[in-house]
């Protein structure tokens, strides 16, 4: 049942190869601790199942792995529940091991400026690319995925407009300021005369082929180093920068959450707590009474 499940995880949910293997790992090292010639998972009781949370404790998984496998079960269960393979769901009574929610960690401004300015000593068509790559993870608050299938066509320069298809195929508009705007120009410039093979998107390599997620992760983590002490530097920091600098500055907390593309505001007012502890730490070193 677990390759029937699989194969329809694939082929009817269109999940990816990465998640399905994800799935694959998790359910088949809970058949492994069941550890019986045939399994019956119609008589899987609760008992087992919590016997199999405390040995992935025991072997010192957190709490956010062990969920994502327990997550993985429930999604199996409900599939053998519609397949009517099951008539009792023995993962209906189990509680997830509760998980600490850190706190997103984000760049100050001088950081980002201080990092752009460092590419931008020695202007070629890269460093130009790589520039505006991080100003615009700074300044749209776009996930990595967004910036790598932006089209020139996805651009309304005069408006000061991007358009991005995000999660669920879901488009948004965000808009950009000046600085953003001449960067865009300057590089599609240099861009247009360096690369002879030209393709609809507007971040290339120097062969005219695609950028690809490791390249701009590297290009982030590069230039950020040379100015943040931060323990992670990514596209996403930069996205956590972007939420936390708007609401610090009175941004209405709806219109972060339709600009990042939430699909609900819970996850949006994790930056509210980021804001929060900054202005905590603010009176803990100004206030003498502290």
């Amino acid at each position: 049942m677990v390759k029937e499940f699989l194969q329809y995880l694939q082929y009817e949910k269109n999940y990816s190869s990465h998640t399905v293997l994800s799935y694959k790992n998790d359910l088949y090292q809970f058949v492994s601790f069941i550890n019986q010639p045939k399994i019956n998972f119609a008589n899987i009781s609760s008992n087992l199942i919590r016997e199999w949370i405390i040995q992935l404790m025991d072997e010192g998984n957190s709490a956010r792995t062990i969920n994502r496998k327990l997550s993985a079960l429930k999604s199996f269960y409900r599939y053998l529940n519609q397949k009517q393979q099951i008539s009792k769901n023995p993962l209906k009574n189990i509680i997830s091991p509760k998980t600490k929610k850190p706190l997103p960690l984000f760049f100050k401004e001088k950081e980002v400026e201080i990092a752009i300015s460092n590419i931008l000593i020695k202007e070629t068509f890269e460093t130009v690319r790589d520039a505006l790559i991080i100003e615009m993870f700074y300044e749209t608050g776009i996930r990595a995925s967004e910036l790598l299938n932006i089209k020139d066509t996805d651009i309304d320069i005069d408006k000061k407009m991007l358009k991005v298809l995000g999660k669920r195929k879901k488009e948004r508009i965000i808009p950009f300021g000046n600085s953003l705007k001449e960067k865009i120009l300057t590089y599609q410039k240099i861009r247009n005369e360096t690369v002879t093979i030209h393709t609809p998107y507007l971040y290339i390599r120097k062969n005219g082929e695609a950028l690809y997620p490791k390249l701009v992760y590297n290009v982030v983590n590069k230039y950020l180093s040379q100015t943040s002490s931060l323990s992670k530097k990514s596209p996403h920091v930069l996205r956590h920068t972007f939420a936390s600098t708007l609401l610090n500055n009175g941004a209405d907390i709806n219109a972060v959450k339709e600009l990042l593309g939430h699909s609900n505001l819970s996850a949006t007012e994790i930056y509210t707590h980021t804001s929060f502890k900054q202005l905590k730490d603010i009176y803990k070193h100004a206030h003498p009474r502290a």
